[in-house]
C-alpha cells in the first residue's frame, strides 16, 4: 500500500497500490501519515507508483459508508492531510497521472506541487453526490482562488497540467518532478522549517475541517 525509501536528505514515500490507482483507504491514510511525519529528512517526496498519482478515497470504502460513519471517514483523512501540512519536513507532491478527488486534496496539503506533463486533475465526487472532505474545501480556495475552487468542484471537469499550473494548483509542469525535491533538499534544513510554518498558518484550519465532516456525513446519510 505505501513504500518508504530513505536516502540522505530526501525520504521518498510511494503510494504503491496500482492495480486500484493508489486510491486510499483508511490504513493507507494512517500509514502516509506516519511515513510523512516520522521523516528524519529534511524534504519527502510523495508519488504514486504506475499510472495515475492517486484515485482519492477507495471507493470499496465509501460505498459502505453511512451518515454516521462518514464523519469519522472524513475527520481520519483530515488527521492525514493535516499531518502532511503539519511536518517537520518540506513535502513535495510529484503528480504523474491521474489526481482525483482525495489525490488532489493530498497534493494540496503537500508544500510544493509539481506535475508532468501527463498529470491530470479532477474533483469528480460531486457527480456521486459526494465531495472530497479531507480539508480540500480550504486548501482548494487558497491554491487557486474562489473562483476556480468553484468551477473545479461544482463541475468536476478534469483538468491537463498546464491548465493546473496556470490556475495554481501546481506550480511547476516538468518531466522530472522528483527533481524538485532534490532542488529543496540543498537548502538549509532550519530555514525551510520555519519557512513552511510562518506561510502555513494563517488560517482557521479545525472551523473548516468541522464542517466538511457535518456536510459530507450528510450527504451520506441514506448512503452513496
Amino acid at each position: 500500500m505505501l513504500s518508504i525509501r530513505d536516502e540522505a536528505r530526501v525520504r521518498v514515500v510511494t503510494l504503491d497500490r496500482p492495480e486500484r490507482r493508489n486510491a486510499l483507504t483508511p490504513d493507507g491514510l494512517d500509514a502516509l501519515a506516519d511515513a510523512v511525519r516520522d521523516a528524519a529528512q529534511p524534504v519527502v517526496y510523495v508519488h504514486g507508483a504506475g499510472s495515475a498519482f492517486c484515485a482519492g478515497a477507495d471507493l470499496d470504502v465509501v460505498r459502505d459508508l453511512t451518515g454516521d460513519s462518514a464523519p469519522d471517514f472524513a475527520a481520519r483523512g483530515q488527521d492525514a492531510l493535516n499531518a502532511v501540512e503539519d511536518a517537520e519536513s518540506a513535502v513535495v507532491a510529484g503528480v504523474d497521472g491521474a489526481a482525483r478527488g482525495g489525490g488532489v486534496e493530498l497534493a494540496l496539503a503537500c508544500d510544493v506541487r509539481v506535475a508532468t506533463p501527463d498529470a491530470t486533475f479532477a474533483e469528480p465526487g460531486v457527480s456521486m453526490g459526494i465531495f472530497g472532505a479531507w480539508g480540500g474545501t480550504r486548501r482548494l480556495p487558497r491554491a487557486v482562488g474562489d473562483a476556480h475552487a468553484l468551477d473545479l468542484s461544482l463541475s468536476g471537469r478534469t483538468v491537463d497540467a498546464e491548465t493546473a499550473r496556470e490556475m495554481g494548483l501546481v506550480s511547476r509542469v516538468t518531466d522530472t518532478p522528483r527533481a524538485v525535491a532534490d532542488e529543496l533538499a540543498r537548502n538549509d534544513p532550519d530555514a525551510l522549517h520555519y519557512l513552511k510554518r510562518l506561510l502555513r498558518e494563517q488560517y482557521d484550519r479545525d472551523e473548516q475541517d468541522a464542517r466538511e465532516r457535518e456536510a459530507f456525513g450528510a450527504l451520506l446519510e441514506d448512503g452513496l
